[in-house]
């Protein structure tokens, strides 16, 4: 299922702005520098990690983006690092074409599974993440902040 409307594309240089400014209003996203979403779009980001940043993108408009990064070599983890979706672009399929189109790029990148870590208090990302498949491996007490929260551990496979 993807959203209506909506085109999955790597970013460029020009959204990194736009992500930035999507990511402070959206109080769960991890709050990275904007130069390291930048080296996201200009190449990995080092030796044996791989990372991508997809936008989604809807009328011209940036409506969300997602996160993605695959380590090692041999065996290749992936890992759904973060995905934001602007209000208006919510309940729509935006987050779910997003975290579908990471799932692909870590398939393509040799992952077997790709892994996340989500708040416990986000019922409806988890919701989300159940609906495609992931399944709870864990939980990390008291790993975030501001508000504290456990971090549940969520993996899927995704080997061919």
């Amino acid at each position: 299922m993807s959203a209506v409307g909506v085109t999955i594309r790597p970013a460029r240089l020009e959204d990194v702005g736009a992500v930035v400014a999507l990511e402070r209003g959206v109080a769960e996203a991890p709050h990275w520098a904007e130069r390291e979403y930048g080296a996201m779009v200009e190449s990995s980001a080092g030796e044996g990690v791989r990372r991508c940043l997809l936008v989604a993108e809807s009328g011209g408009e940036l409506a969300g983006f997602a996160v993605g990064r695959a380590i090692g070599r041999e065996e290749v983890s992936g890992e759904l690092e973060s995905v934001a979706v602007a209000t208006g672009a919510r309940r729509a399929g935006t987050g779910r074409a997003l975290c579908e189109a990471v799932i692909a790029w870590s398939r393509g990148q040799g992952a077997d599974a790709v892994e996340l870590e989500v708040r416990s208090a986000n019922h409806g990302a988890i919701a989300l993440y159940e609906r495609l498949g992931f399944v709870r491996v864990g939980m990390r007490k008291g790993y975030y902040r501001e508000p504290a929260d456990d971090a549940v551990l969520m993996r899927i496979d995704v080997r061919g």
